[in-house]
């Protein structure tokens, strides 16, 4: 099972234990996946249908518990002609359909039956209110990926009115949440992976949130170790390339002026680096008599390599 179905499946356990946090689940739910049926002379037909079943258990508990409300869940194939199952729950009789609606805040918008919530202040009063409202609106219309892969989180709407309210709800929770276009949908993200234990944290998927913080660990600890290899790998090649350069200098001033016209000291040096070529500067400088310091054989290698350079522009300069 993909992360994001197992984060549904915890959060399809998560109930808020007061009702209006009830309510404001169902409220996200019913306006992702319900929408009304109205025939003329016969009752209205709220129907919530969703290819989770996950959410229609979810729906049909909370139904239960806030409205007294014994629906059926009844699994059709798929409409739109895709593989799997729609999982759909009807509420028949205009009496307890409208009670559902006139609770959760929601009317019918369009001819289609789409549903939207008419009044945000009543259903989002409390902050405990507006994580329930996420929980469902990420169980009906969310996902995030698998963070071994990266770090996303989405919902994604048929409306730019229902994206913008699940994008305010977000920014209320200080998390930077923005809105792209895909194809006909608007869907609402957060990229940043702190950001996204919070919002599992927010919804009540704590296990989710201890698997999440055990990868990211994991992922900081390779990049940090990862980082100090890459490190230790450029300061490797700018010694091995330092040794190089000074081993040339020395050999153009042996092939050039001869060690005889330096000084005893460059001229120790210079023999001391042509016989160990690849001695650190603390052993070349244990090997001198007196014996010398890293900065002090450094002062003398730059040294010869500055002499190598100027018999070089005097040699350009003769041709």
């Amino acid at each position: 099972m993909s992360f994001s179905g197992t984060v549904k499946l915890e959060l399809e356990e998560r109930t808020g234990s007061a009702r209006h946090c009830q309510i404001a689940e169902l409220s996200a739910i019913l306006m992702n996946c319900g929408i009304w049926l109205q025939e003329e002379a016969e009752p209205g037909v709220l129907r919530i249908s969703t290819e989770n079943e996950s959410v229609a258990r979810k729906c049909f508990t909370l139904l239960r518990k806030t409205y007294n409300i014994e629906s059926v869940i009844s699994m059709h194939d798929n409409f739109t002609g895709k593989r799997g199952k729609v999982y759909l729950i009807e509420i028949a009789g205009s009496g307890a359909a409208v009670d559902i609606l006139q609770g959760t805040k929601l009317v019918v918008a369009g001819d289609n039956g789409t549903l939207i919530l008419q009044d945000h202040s009543l259903i989002l009063q409390k902050d405990c209110c507006k994580r329930a409202f996420l929980r469902g609106a990420f169980l009906s219309s969310g996902s995030i990926s698998d963070p071994n892969k990266g770090y996303h989180f989405e919902l994604v709407f048929p409306a730019e009115e229902k994206a913008e309210l699940l994008r305010r709800v977000l920014i209320g929770f200080h998390m930077d949440a923005r809105i792209v276009m895909r194809k006909k949908s608007y869907v609402v993200y957060v990229k940043e992976g702190a950001q996204i234990v919070d919002l599992l944290g927010l919804m009540g998927a704590h296990r989710a949130v201890m698997e999440l913080e055990n990868i990211r660990i994991l992922k900081e600890m390779r990049n940090s170790v990862n980082r100090k290899v890459n490190c230790e790998t450029a300061n490797i090649n700018k010694t091995v390339n330092a040794a190089v350069r000074s081993m040339e200098d020395i050999r153009y001033i042996q092939r050039t002026i001869g060690f005889e016209s330096l000084g005893e000291n460059l001229a120790e040096m210079a023999e001391l680096r042509l016989q160990y070529p690849e001695a650190t500067l603390k052993e070349l400088g244990m090997m001198l008599d007196p014996q010398v310091g890293k900065s002090g054989v450094n002062h003398r290698l730059r040294k010869l390599s500055m002499i190598a350079g100027s018999l070089r522009e005097n040699e350009e300069e003769l041709l």
